[in-house]
């Protein structure tokens, strides 16, 4: 036992380690060449459902056997079948595209990084066998619970299962654009609440660490196979463990370097998880609380310490959100400050609480009504959104080594000189340049001369359906990039 204390507190062991599997992961993700199994000729596919979505137009199947599927299926709504149940699936294979737009969103990588290959387009879809699974039983039961909650139970669904998708498409967005999206989904803030409630019970039944970190952990354990273990998710359990362990057995690993514990086990798990948007926001913000803890410690006011730790989250998560949505809203570390208690206060825990005594779901609908109004009021006037032109993985390096220098020293004004060049920086270019755009019902140019003087944007697409429009999903998200 003193012989692996020895070791685990080793200074650079698992920074060095940590450096390493990064380096690992991304040599494996631009040089693996795995494919598919199937050769686009099958017409039949048989398989688990692991997810499922219903919307007006459609109803979308995940299966997994061999290979894991997306089926889209555009006749009835199958209620019928159920999360864990055997599917024969009669339809054509097409491969995801590329995008067409540069800079927007690539959805054939991001389904390959998941090992999803193909989608299917189904023309028949039929039950072979019922679930016979405990925790697909459990959490449809848990579903179908929740939805027949009268009031707010997306937000159930979304706290207690970690499902967005009940959420109205206007309110979702209002809260990515706000910078308030992580209070809504399942990660660490929700895993510690859990785990706190928990370890509240279990202190009062014994004083037993071993017992109670046990019990809790197992119940993590089960509860995050329960809503579908999602990279935030995971990386926040496996913290949770280690640090549990630390404590009951009193190794004396420094914060640190549990956390470059937590990424070597995600990514020898799944190199890909290094690519995924959830994983780099939630690491990264975790890594820098403890990193800089002994500041946020060392301030007394409550406010003053509320306003700086929602300040390092801000600018630890700067350079991700506008290299993958090319805008952020400065007033999210305001916001930030009254919302993330307000939700796991008060909303988190009612939500809870309604999935017991759904009669109460009326509270819960108040306080989410009050949440959502303010949202979409602060989205629809564009109250500190700025945009910012996408950047490459240099000047990605170059704002964390600024971030990390502001942070260390308050003083230190490079940051906020780097930001405002950045965000001008369009003025600079003296090349003209004319652009085309495939938005999906021809093409779209955009034309632009030299130092942003002036831009002109020929045809902007137009609605493919009610819930697809090209003008937000193709043509904006470009211009932001640029």
């Amino acid at each position: 036992m003193n012989r692996l204390k020895y070791i685990l507190k080793n200074r650079y062991l698992f920074k060095i380690l940590a450096l390493f599997i990064i380096f690992f992961s991304i040599l494996y993700i631009n040089f693996n060449t795995s494919k598919s199994i199937y050769n686009a000729d099958e017409n039949s596919f048989i398989g688990t459902v692991y997810k499922k979505k219903i919307n007006n137009e459609k109803t979308t199947l995940y299966i997994k056997n061999k290979e894991k599927l997306i089926i889209n299926y555009y006749k009835e709504s199958l209620e019928n079948i159920n999360l864990g149940d055997i599917v024969l699936v009669k339809g054509t294979l097409k491969e995801p595209s590329n995008n067409t737009i540069p800079n927007l969103f690539n959805y054939k990588k991001y389904l390959y990084n998941n090992d999803i290959y193909y989608t299917v387009t189904a023309t028949s879809i039929n039950k072979m066998a019922n679930n016979t699974n405990v925790i697909y039983y459990l959490k449809e039961k848990i579903t179908k619970r929740i939805n027949h909650i009268s009031y707010a139970n997306e937000y159930i669904k979304t706290f207690i299962l970690g499902d967005t998708s009940a959420l109205d498409e206007d309110i979702i967005n209002s809260y990515r654009e706000n910078g308030i999206s992580h209070l809504f989904s399942v990660s660490g803030m929700h895993i510690s609440l859990f785990a706190s409630i928990i370890l509240f019970f279990l202190k009062r039944i014994s004083y037993n660490n071993y017992y109670n970190y046990t019990v809790v952990i197992l119940f993590l354990s089960f509860y995050s196979l329960l809503i579908g273990s999602s990279p935030s998710v995971i990386r926040s359990l496996i913290m949770y463990i280690l640090f549990s362990i630390n404590k009951v057995f009193n190794f004396k690993i420094k914060s640190i370097d549990i956390m470059c514990i937590v990424l070597i086990i995600m990514l020898m798990i799944n190199p890909y998880y290094i690519t995924n948007i959830s994983f780099q926001y939630s690491y990264l913000i975790s890594f820098s609380l403890v990193l800089f803890s002994y500041k946020i410690k060392n301030i007394k006011n409550k406010i003053t310490k509320s306003l700086y730790t929602s300040l390092i989250c801000f600018l630890i998560s700067f350079p991700i959100c506008i290299y993958h949505f090319y805008q952020i809203n400065f007033l999210s570390i305001i916001l930030n400050i009254f919302l993330i208690p307000y939700v796991s206060i008060i909303i988190f825990p009612l939500a809870l609480i309604c999935f017991i005594i759904p009669k109460l779901s009326i509270l819960l609908k108040l306080t989410t009504d009050i949440l959502s109004n303010i949202s979409l009021i602060i989205s629809k006037y564009k109250i500190g959104i700025i945009c910012f032109s996408r950047i490459n993985i240099c000047l990605i390096i170059i704002y964390y080594i600024l971030i990390i220098l502001f942070i260390y020293n308050k003083k230190n004004i490079y940051i906020l000189i780097f930001i405002i060049f950045h965000k001008f920086s369009p003025y600079l270019n003296p090349y003209f340049e004319m652009i085309n755009l495939d938005v999906g019902q021809g093409d779209s140019t955009f034309i632009k001369y030299p130092f942003n003087s002036k831009n002109i944007l020929i045809d902007t697409g137009g609605i493919v359906n009610s819930n697809y429009q090209l003008v937000s999903n193709k043509t904006i998200p470009y211009l932001k990039s640029e």
